[in-house]
């Protein structure tokens, strides 16, 4: 489990399906990230249980609630085409619409870099963002990411056809 001021990064559990449906079926979310709005609680479960059921990718909870109100994580990079070097993990998030431009992405993603600093030896992530999404690019590059002027249409993402991504990477310096 990881903390920062307001949250709390902690592993998804089968007793969230409940928010997770609740925000991950708003359409507005999950196409600005490249996945289709959940259908039911049963398909928020089974996301839980497959997609987040890993050592790197958290459920982002609000400490004065309990209620875990989006994720993030990193991992090997998915069949997508950002240009990724050899073995760079790819890292990603999303909160809910209700707490949008509140700084949480930023916090919950700080958080997850100082972790992966300090306890792996990864040299660099990649990440991107849809370009008609540009507030997840400012995430990224308030947390150091810069961009790489590299941008790419990735066919497979949820309603990604013909939407460039802006192709952004983080180096960690090493002492």
């Amino acid at each position: 489990m990881l903390e920062t001021n307001r949250l709390i990064l902690r592993p998804w559990r089968d007793d969230d399906a409940a928010a997770l449906f609740k925000y991950a079926s708003d359409p507005d979310v999950g196409p600005r990230a490249g996945w289709p709005p959940h259908k039911s609680e049963e398909e928020s479960l089974e996301i839980i249980r497959t997609v987040f059921n890993n050592d790197s990718n958290w459920a982002i909870v609000l400490k004065e609630t309990g209620e875990a109100i989006g994720a993030i994580g990193y991992g090997p990079s998915c069949d997508c085409n950002l240009p990724a070097r050899e073995g760079e993990p790819l890292c990603g998030y999303w909160v809910a619409k209700p707490y949008w431009n509140r700084g949480i992405c930023t916090e919950a993603l700080q958080r997850m870099l100082d972790l992966i600093r300090t306890t792996t030896d990864i040299p660099s992530l990649i990440s991107g963002h849809f370009v008609d999404n540009p507030a997840s690019g400012r995430v990224m590059e308030k947390c150091g990411f810069i961009p790489t002027g590299e941008t790419c249409i990735d066919e497979t993402q949820y309603q990604g056809a013909g939407r460039p991504i802006r192709v952004l990477r983080l180096e960690f310096e090493r002492p």
